[in-house]
């Protein structure tokens, strides 16, 4: 299995980003996914998450109203789009797997990991 984040640079505050994961080695219909990050210096933090199916939705409250997260189950591949960026959004931000329904927003949930893409936001 193999997830692959993307999208990530720097970026003024107030601005946006898109990041990408694409999957592979999965049957991906039936994976939850999900976006967590972790700043310098602080621990993983859940972002958001998606069902398999794409109905339902989960977000964390410091990023609620400001991303968004989709999924095109055709081309294994999970958006998160990122408006209003603020300076303690800075991280790298990592998507996760994992067979279910979903939505979950523990890490230690999900069972596969990506690689990781870096968020700078600048003030």
């Amino acid at each position: 299995v193999q997830l692959q984040a993307s999208g990530g640079g720097l970026v003024q505050a107030g601005g946006s980003l898109r990041l990408s994961c694409a999957a592979s080695g999965l049957t991906f219909g039936i994976h939850t996914i999900g976006w967590f990050r972790q700043a310098p210096g602080k621990e993983r933090e859940f972002v958001a998450a998606i069902s398999r199916s794409g109905d339902t939705t989960l977000y964390a409250d410091s990023v609620k109203g400001r991303f968004t997260i989709s999924r095109d189950n055709a081309k294994n591949t999970v958006i998160l789009e990122m408006d209003n960026l603020k300076p303690e959004d800075t991280a790298v931000y990592y998507c996760a797997a994992v067979r279910g329904r979903g939505p979950f927003s523990r890490g230690p949930e999900y069972d596969y990991w990506g690689q990781g893409t870096l968020v700078t936001v600048s003030s």
